[in-house]
């Protein structure tokens, strides 16, 4: 499915629409260039997780954790060098535990995501509409 969104507020209505219906054990797996809205398109998606602190991309801390309906995962892979760095830090138990995980730059990890991921690939920049592409099982972006 690919969904056009116009501004920030768009890109983030789309999130939390998909968090909403995210399940315990989730895997989100965001792509796209630096600018494309990966942070903002996550933001939305912890909002419909019903996280109401402020989320930011963890680039330098490698993972924040945030509480919602689900604990939330946020990855950003953007600056590992290895998957061994990600493996280091529990990824796999987060990806394969009771929470929620989110990732961005997940191309970067690509051998570590469960088949089951939930894809978001975000294309555009700058001022340019977002061509927002979900991919993953039907029964939770049937009605996203």
């Amino acid at each position: 499915m690919i969904v056009v969104c116009r501004s920030p507020e768009e890109t983030q209505a789309l999130g939390t629409r998909l968090g909403r219906r995210l399940r315990e054990g989730a895997v989100v797996a965001c792509t796209g260039e630096l600018g494309a809205g990966k942070t903002c398109f996550l933001q939305g998606l912890a909002r419909g997780l019903g996280v109401t602190a402020d989320v930011t991309s963890p680039t330098f801390v490698l993972v924040n954790l945030y509480q919602g309906r689900l604990t939330v995962y946020h990855i950003d892979a953007y600056r590992t060098e290895s998957l061994s760095e990600l493996v280091d830090v529990g990824i796999e138990e987060m990806i394969h535990g009771s929470g929620v995980t989110v990732i961005e730059w997940a191309d970067k990890i690509l051998p570590l995501l469960p088949s089951t991921a939930i894809t978001v690939a975000i294309r555009g920049l700058g001022d340019e509409p977002r061509d927002i592409e979900l991919d993953g099982p039907q029964e939770v972006l049937a009605t996203v």
